[in-house]
């Protein structure tokens, strides 16, 4: 029986009708058909938590383990989706109709029309054991696949495998839909709900593109003192993949090597984990303060602490484990490890239909060494315990979406999850204060929906690849286009979880500045894979601040309204624009990523050169979603007829009214970040006065910590700023003096902008900048 609408169970502040409703055989939203030819068999239920929401199911004539269903055709309609093009990732896709749709759907946005049809999510969710996803189906139907992952795990009735969502405003439409899904599951917490690890606030240095399998203690120290040296420290090291103790099941336990012989591509994805405890390199790390009665002579306890006491902007060590232990889970049978059993992984449907991928084949082959769900506390308490010990602060958890591949034995996708996921949660919890972790190859609503009540930080895009693995030399440059919008897209389904990471890069790639002007205003961690002294010290220092940290942003980074429905990518003519907020100004990413993507017919990522040229987009304050970012910025535009827009590499200021227009061209792999802040006038006086920040740092608005006008007494403003280097204020008059901590500065003051030169305090504090008039 549907649940009944009143103010008393809904939460809703006046009764309603619902917003969606399925009439005979057509799905209507406000009066307007989305979905026709709905099969009877599918039942639509609406939400108790939201007159603008309703959940569906359908009855099958059979219970099985998988059923794909018709829900309706789509025809007509412009949607924005998220699919999976590899097992472990996803990405944007666009279309009009069903059977533009890919498989193994994760999200559906239909694009509002002039007409009054409003924005209409379609969230698969998961019902029972059973998770669903979205696909193509015969003359444009929009299928659902809702499947078990177990031929012992059947269903035939189903109510709320998919949720619908409809609303004016297409961010705030999936924010209030998710959180119509945290209360009807209960297993998952929203990311407002929980606090990201300080990882997220610190510069960091990766192990892996400098070393790969062959990281080593020397090699780390020599990497963090380069990186010191150079005047931009890291407070994050992250030893990626090549510290366990591992083996291949052909390999003699008691030679000592450990598989750490075996370092070509992917050699190492068949190998188990054989003991909790670093492998050789790490363990026989013999500490030169031998004499200090404090800590461990030699193996990671004593490195780590070396590392921290010799490096003090180094707050954080975080290692790499995967979800099951490692790439091919544990070694069964070895002394020290819970129990284990070799498990062939099998793909689903949907999943064969994804990108060819090294991992999966290489996993596929070898099997799986799974511990029983059971017994997963016993994984991750042995592996965190020992950690912990010697001084390690969280942890980057890998190929994560590998479950769904071994669950046939195990209740299915669903269950299994759970099981694995609440031992880390538990385990996480115990350990590494409950948020000690990055999230990785994590990209599926099983983890979204089961595995984020403590992780509240995880990657939002593939890998970032130097260099094409398939060969394309122009892979050095269309590859980096795909990550932008990968990640950018992402984040507007994930940003909801966990908070988005967009992944690593290096300072000396040919596109290290496209990356570094994405990740300075993406809202998340900024950390580099620099190979040992290959460093780009000028770019680096537009990122980092000389004490370790950054200047982040206030929210996570999302695609503008005008972008997200369009292809920027193989379309040839749209550019990607990105917004965020800082305290007290707005910032608009512009990119132009045009030039390969995902290719239907061949089920990959591919070149698309005919459509990597110059683009030109508009560029508006009217951007930036003043209103759809946290709290945690202080910006007001109520009332405001001005906005000062400075253009970080045009080094141009535009006086900009609320919706007008600036154009931007740009090259293939080119950007342009654009600091957007209110103009006020100051009480008493004339004087319009809008903060830019230091314009030497990419984030320059992100360097603003408070902002106060004082137009009765002195006429002056008083700006905080976190950082050195050139500040900038849009003033339409010259001051006639300027402060810095109550001492009289030089200035200078050109075309309507106050110029100052903030030295670094020598601390973390800032400074304090008053501009008189």
């Amino acid at each position: 029986m549907a649940p009944s609408l009143t103010k008393e169970n809904s939460g809703i502040d006046e009764i309603k009708p619902p917003l969606i409703s399925l009439q005979g055989p057509e799905f209507v939203v406000n009066g307007h058909l989305v979905l026709s030819d709905v099969p009877p068999n599918v039942v639509a239920t609406p939400s108790a938590a939201s007159a603008d929401g309703c959940f569906m199911g359908f009855d099958a004539d059979e219970a099985k383990s998988r059923h794909v269903v018709s829900i309706g055709k789509l025809k007509g309609i412009r949607f924005m989706s998220i699919f999976r093009f590899k097992v472990w990732w996803t990405t944007h896709w666009v279309g009009d109709n069903g059977r533009d749709l890919e498989n193994e759907t994760q999200m559906v946005i239909l694009e509002k029309s002039d007409a009054g049809r409003p924005y209409v999510l379609l969230l698969p969710i998961v019902e029972g054991p059973f998770r669903s996803s979205l696909q193509p189906g015969e003359d444009d139907s929009v299928d659902l696949c809702v499947e078990s992952g177990s031929t012992k795990v059947t269903g035939g009735d189903f109510r709320s495998s998919l949720y619908i969502h409809a609303g004016d405003d297409p961010y705030s439409l999936v924010k209030e839909a998710m959180g119509v899904v945290r209360a009807h599951l209960g297993t998952f917490k929203l990311l407002e709900e929980k606090t990201p690890p300080g990882i997220v606030d610190k510069f960091g240095w990766c192990t892996w593109d400098a070393f790969y399998l062959k990281v080593h203690p020397q090699g780390v120290w020599e990497g963090v003192k380069g990186l010191v040296d150079g005047g931009c420290p890291p407070g994050l090291v992250l030893i990626d993949d090549g510290w366990q103790s591992i083996s291949h099941d052909d390999d003699d336990p008691t030679t000592g090597q450990e598989g750490m012989n075996r370092t070509a591509a992917g050699e190492q994805m068949p190998c188990r984990l054989t003991k909790f405890k670093e492998n050789y390199k790490f363990r026989d790390y013999v500490s030169p303060k031998r004499s200090d009665p404090t800590g461990p002579e030699k193996g990671m306890g004593a490195f780590v602490r070396d590392l921290k006491d010799e490096f003090r902007t180094v707050d954080y060590v975080y290692v790499w484990h995967a979800l099951c232990g490692y790439w091919g889970g544990l070694r069964p049978k070895f002394p020290g490890l819970p129990e284990s059993n070799v498990i062939s992984p099998k793909l689903s449907p949907g999943l064969k239909l994804t990108m060819e991928d090294l991992a999966v084949d290489k996993i596929v082959n070898n099997g799986v060494g799974l511990v029983p769900p059971e017994k997963a506390l016993e994984l991750y308490e042995g592996l965190h315990s020992h950690l912990q010990s010697v001084g390690i602060d969280g942890v980057k958890v890998d190929v994560i979406h590998l479950l769904e591949m071994v669950c046939e034995e195990y209740g299915g996708r669903v269950e299994l999850a759970k099981a694995y996921y609440k031992a880390l949660t538990a385990s996480v919890k115990k350990h590494f204060k409950g948020n000690g972790v990055i999230a990785s190859m994590e990209h599926c609503n099983d983890f979204m929906l089961l595995g984020t009540e403590a992780i509240s930080l995880g990657r939002v895009g593939d890998d970032f690849w130097c260099t094409d693995p398939s060969g394309d030399p122009n892979g050095t440059f269309w590859l980096q286009g795909c990550h932008m919008v990968h990640c950018a897209y992402n984040s507007l389904w994930m940003g909801n979880f966990i908070q988005p990471d967009w992944d690593m890069f290096q300072s000396t790639h040919p596109c290290a500045v496209f990356h570094a002007a994405s990740r300075a205003i993406s809202g998340g961690p900024i950390y580099v894979s620099d190979s040992v002294g290959k460093h780009n010290f000028e770019l680096l220092k537009s990122l980092v601040l000389p004490d370790g940290s950054i200047l982040r942003c206030r929210y996570y980074a999302l695609p503008t309204r005008d972008c997200l429905f369009q292809d920027p990518l193989h379309d040839g003519a749209t550019m990607l624009k990105i917004w965020n907020l800082n305290k007290f100004t707005g910032v608009l990413g512009a990119f132009n990523c045009q030039g390969g993507g995902w290719c239907r017919e061949t089920r990959r990522n591919k070149c698309a050169a005919e459509y990597s040229h110059a683009v030109t987009a508009m560029a508006s304050p009217k951007d930036i979603e003043w209103r759809n970012g946290n709290t945690n910025s202080q910006i007001s535009v109520d009332g405001v007829q001005l906005f000062a827009m400075y253009m970080f590499k045009a080094k141009k200021l535009v006086l900009s009214k609320p919706s007008q227009n600036t154009g931007i061209s740009l090259d293939p792999f080119d950007f342009e970040l654009i600091t957007v802040s209110p103009v006020t006038i100051l009480a008493g006086t004339s004087v319009q006065f809008a903060p830019i920040g230091l314009v030497n740092m990419l984030n320059s608005g992100g360097a603003i910590e408070s902002l106060a006008f004082d137009g009765e007494e002195e006429n002056s403003v008083q700006v905080a700023v976190k950082g050195t280097g050139e500040m900038r204020v849009f003033s339409s008059e010259k001051p006639r003096s300027c402060r810095i901590n109550g001492e009289d500065v030089a200035f200078a003051y050109d075309e309507f902008m106050v110029i100052i030169q903030v030295p670094w305090p020598n601390s973390s504090n800032p400074s304090l900048i008053e501009y008189l008039f």
